[in-house]
């Protein structure tokens, strides 16, 4: 089993569970957010939150709409893969 589990909240965050110290989370310039103590944690994807990366429930306010289901490759032939 993956020790890393990400979870796509309807309409709300990227869910993180990991033990301690198995996740490192970088900005655009290399560095690294402080993730002591946090063996999970909630990632914006709604682009509101005033504490980018986290989520801080700001989706909720502004009725932020995602797709969360997995999108099925689809083949040359049109046809839809189920193994995708």
């Amino acid at each position: 089993m993956a020790s890393v589990k990400i979870i796509v909240r309807t309409n709300g965050p990227y869910r993180v569970e990991a033990p301690e110290g198995t996740v490192e989370l970088v900005d655009a310039e290399g560095n690294k957010y402080d993730l002591t103590g946090k063996p999970a944690f909630s990632l914006c994807r709604c682009g509101g939150s005033v504490n980018k990366p986290f989520c801080d429930g700001t989706h909720s306010k502004m009725g932020f709409q995602a797709a969360e289901a997995a999108v099925k490759k689809v083949d040359d032939t049109g046809s839809l893969n189920p193994k995708a």
